[in-house]
């Protein structure tokens, strides 16, 4: 049995639920409201305020979307209640962002400026100019868009220059040596 899969959620008290007969959850908070359809083969039963998943044989396929499910409605309930955050550095000479309305303008050494649309369901914030804050309620959605802004300049091995998560460590590679004569 799936360790994970047959672990109850607790659903925390200002959060409505619905789960529809084709396992589709909607799931109402505080930071706003999230739907998803799950395989049909889960069985996503509410007793009271606790989420139970089930699963109807031991097939590998079922074994596999088991714990699946269960983590993807309770991340459903984390973003609604909490909300999930990415937090992005930006190192070296002369690279900068700004929000510009809803825009993230960025400068990273390019002979243009890169810009990106903020996306709706994501808030972004620029606390100063080498940090970007990703927040939303849907935890694929903030690491999706934070994935997307990192890649327009990932960071280096060697100075460590370009984007990278806050808590992401860089390996660094030594750099070239002088000639020996």
């Amino acid at each position: 049995m799936s360790r994970i899969g047959r672990a109850p959620i607790a659903v925390p008290a200002g959060v409505e639920i619905k789960i529809e007969a084709d396992n589709t959850v909607t799931v109402k908070g505080a930071k706003g409201t999230l739907t998803q359809q799950f395989h049909p083969n889960m069985q996503i039963a509410q007793e009271g305020n606790v989420i139970t998943v089930s699963r109807p044989n031991d097939a590998k396929e079922n074994r596999s979307l088991h714990g699946l499910t269960r983590t993807l409605i309770h991340n459903m309930i984390v973003g609604v209640t909490e909300g999930y955050k990415k937090e992005l550095d930006v190192n070296g000479v002369g690279y900068r962002v700004a929000k510009e309305g809803n825009k993230l303008v960025m400068n990273l050494g390019f002979s243009h400026q890169v810009t990106m649309e903020e996306v709706p369901g994501i808030s972004i914030e620029v606390p100063n100019p080498n940090k970007i804050v990703i927040a939303g309620c849907d935890k694929q959605q903030v690491g999706q868009f934070a994935a997307e802004v990192r890649e327009k300049r990932p960071p280096e091995p060697y100075k460590g220059k370009g984007i990278k998560y806050s808590d992401e460590v860089i390996r660094r590679k030594a750099g070239k040596t002088g000639a020996k004569k």
